[in-house]
C-alpha cells in the first residue's frame, strides 16, 4: 500500500502560525513535531512507499522534516510538485498515474492530528480490505457536536450490519448551525429501524489507483484528460521527484475528489471510524490539543483564554479577557473570540489588499539551503540574518536595483563574484555590487552564519535573477 500525502496549503485559517511559505502542516507546535512528521510516522507502519504531492514553494520542507527521521530513509520515498495547486481530484489523479493500477493508495491530508492508534489501524485494515474488493473508500468520524466547519457524510447501514461498514448516500457541504444540529438529533435516533448517520468527512481515502482513474474518466472527463496530459509532459528532477509544468497545471478544472468522484460514483464505502481526529482547522481547534507556556503568562480576572507567542522569553499579560484567543509573532498579532476564529480566512482575504507580504512568511523564512531572517527593512535598505546549511549553496544569481555587503559571523563561506571564487571567514567581509554575478555556499561542516546588508533603491525579494540553481527554481 502506497500513502498518497496531499501536503499543500496556503495557511489561512491559522494565520499568523501559519503563512502561505510555512503552512500549518510543517508547525512543530505538537511537542517538537509537526502535523507532517506525525501523518509520516503514522502510517509508516502499514504503507511499503510514500508520495507526496507538494506546492514546489514547500517541497524542501517536506524533505527537511523527513530527514530528520533516519528510519525514513528505509522507505521508498518520491514527490510530485505543483507550480499551484488546482485542488484534490487532479492531485490524487497525478498520485494514481504513478503508480501500478492494481496499487492501493492511502489518499491522506498532511496537517490532521489523530489519535488512538489501534481504532485507526482498525480502520485502515478494514479499508485495505474493501479497496482490494474494487471500492473506493472514505473514513467518516462521529460528529461530537455540531460542527460547522466540517462536510458531512450521510450513510446507511444494512440491516444488522455491525461490521462498521455503511453505504454511501450522499455528501453534504459544511451546514449552517442549525442544520449540524438536525444531523446529530438523526444520529442519536439511530436504529435499525432509522439507520441513517451523519459523519464528518475525514478527507482521507483507499483505492486501487486504476479503479480511481476509471471513475475519475467516467465522472470528470476533463480532469482525468487534462491531469494525465499535466502527469506525462511532468519534468523528472534527482530521482524521486516530478515537476509538474506551469502550462499544462492551469489546465486542470479546480475541482475536489469529493465533487469530481465521490458525490457521483455508486461504488463508495464509508467506515464508521472510531479513533480520535482533528483536522486543525482553526484555532478553536488548535487550542484543544496546545499547550501554552503558563510561566510567561499573568492574567487578572481572565477565564478561559488560549494565549500564545513564538518568542518563550516573552511575557503575555491580560486584564479582564474571557475566551479569548491572542496569538502573537515577530511581525503580527491577532486577538479574536473564542468560536470566531473560522472568521481568520476572511480576515486573510482581507489583508491581501494591503499586506499581502504578511501572508506569505514570518521574519525568518525557510529556504532549501538555510534559513534568512529580516532585521531591519527601511526604505533604501535592508540588513538580514543568514543562515547556511552544510554542503548547501544559494543559487547563481545577480541583482538589478542594490549592492549587498555580506560580513560572516561564524562558519566559513565560499563566495563566488564573477569568475572568481574565495573564502570568507568569520570577522570577515565581502562586497557585491549590483548587477554582479555571484553565489554563496558553504563548503564545511558547521552552518554558516553572516550578516547581510542590503543598500539600493528596491531591496524585494523579486529582484534577483537566478542563473543557475542547485534546486531547479526559477526566478
Amino acid at each position: 500500500m502506497k500513502n498518497l500525502i496531499l501536503s499543500g496549503g496556503s495557511g489561512t485559517r491559522l494565520w499568523p502560525l501559519s503563512r502561505r511559505l510555512l503552512p500549518k502542516q510543517y508547525l512543530k507546535l505538537f511537542n517538537g513535531k509537526s502535523l507532517f512528521q506525525m501523518t509520516i510516522e503514522r502510517n509508516f507502519k502499514f504503507c511499503r512507499s510514500f508520495l507526496i504531492i507538494s506546492n514546489e514553494d514547500q517541497y524542501f520542507l517536506a524533505n527537511d522534516q523527513m530527514e530528520e527521521n533516519l528510519s525514513l530513509n528505509q522507505k521508498n520515498v518520491s514527490f510530485i510538485l505543483e507550480p499551484f495547486g488546482r485542488n484534490t481530484a487532479g492531485a490524487i489523479a497525478f498520485g494514481a498515474f504513478d503508480s501500478d493500477e492494481n496499487e492501493i493508495l492511502f489518499v491522506t491530508p498532511s496537517d490532521h492530528l489523530i489519535k488512538n492508534e489501534n481504532k485507526y489501524i482498525e480502520a485502515i485494515k478494514k479499508g485495505r480490505d474493501l479497496a482490494e474488493e474494487g471500492y473506493l473508500v472514505t473514513f467518516g468520524i462521529t460528529p461530537d457536536s455540531p460542527n460547522t466547519g466540517y462536510g458531512y457524510i450521510q450513510a446507511k447501514s444494512e440491516i444488522n450490519e455491525k461490521s462498521g461498514i455503511l453505504n454511501v448516500e450522499l455528501f453534504h457541504e459544511k451546514p449552517d448551525l442549525d442544520t449540524a444540529i438536525s444531523y446529530l438529533d438523526q444520529n442519536s435516533k439511530f436504529t435499525t429501524q432509522h439507520p441513517t448517520l451523519f459523519l464528518w468527512n475525514s478527507g482521507m481515502f483507499m483505492f486501487k489507483a486504476g479503479i480511481y482513474l476509471e471513475e475519475l474518466k467516467t465522472h470528470a472527463p476533463e480532469v482525468y484528460e487534462s491531469s494525465k496530459k499535466a502527469y506525462e509532459n511532468s519534468k523528472k528532477i534527482n530521482g524521486n521527484q516530478k515537476r509538474i509544468l506551469d502550462t499544462f497545471m492551469e489546465k486542470i478544472p479546480d475541482i475536489s475528489v469529493d465533487y469530481a468522484v465521490m458525490e457521483k460514483s455508486k461504488n463508495i464505502k464509508v467506515i464508521l471510524s472510531e479513533f480520535e481526529w482533528n483536522d486543525v482547522g482553526s484555532f478553536d481547534s488548535l487550542i484543544k490539543e496546545v499547550e501554552t507556556n503558563r510561566e510567561k503568562i499573568v492574567e487578572i480576572d481572565g477565564e478561559e483564554n488560549f494565549l500564545y507567542s513564538d518568542n518563550n522569553k516573552k511575557v503575555i499579560s491580560t486584564i479582564g479577557l474571557k475566551d479569548f484567543v491572542v496569538v502573537d509573532t515577530k511581525d503580527a498579532l491577532l486577538i479574536a473570540k473564542k468560536g470566531e476564529t473560522q472568521k481568520v480566512k476572511d480576515l486573510v482575504n482581507k489583508l491581501k489588499k494591503t499586506e499581502i507580504s504578511i501572508l506569505d512568511a514570518h521574519t525568518v523564512v525557510h529556504r532549501p539551503w538555510g534559513t534568512y531572517e529580516v532585521l531591519i527593512d527601511e526604505k533604501n535598505y535592508k540588513i538580514k540574518r543568514i543562515v547556511v546549511k552544510p554542503g548547501k549553496r544559494l543559487s547563481l544569481q545577480k541583482h538589478f536595483h542594490r549592492n549587498e555587503h555580506w560580513i560572516v559571523v561564524s562558519g566559513t563561506a565560499e563566495v563566488q563574484v564573477g569568475e572568481k571564487v574565495y573564502l570568507v571567514r568569520p570577522n570577515e567581509s565581502t562586497y557585491i555590487k549590483m548587477g554582479e554575478v555571484h553565489r554563496l555556499g558553504n563548503p564545511g561542516k558547521i552552518p554558516v552564519v553572516l550578516i547581510e546588508a542590503q543598500v539600493g533603491e528596491y531591496t524585494g525579494e523579486d529582484d534577483i535573477v537566478r542563473i543557475e540553481d542547485d534546486f531547479y527554481r526559477g526566478n
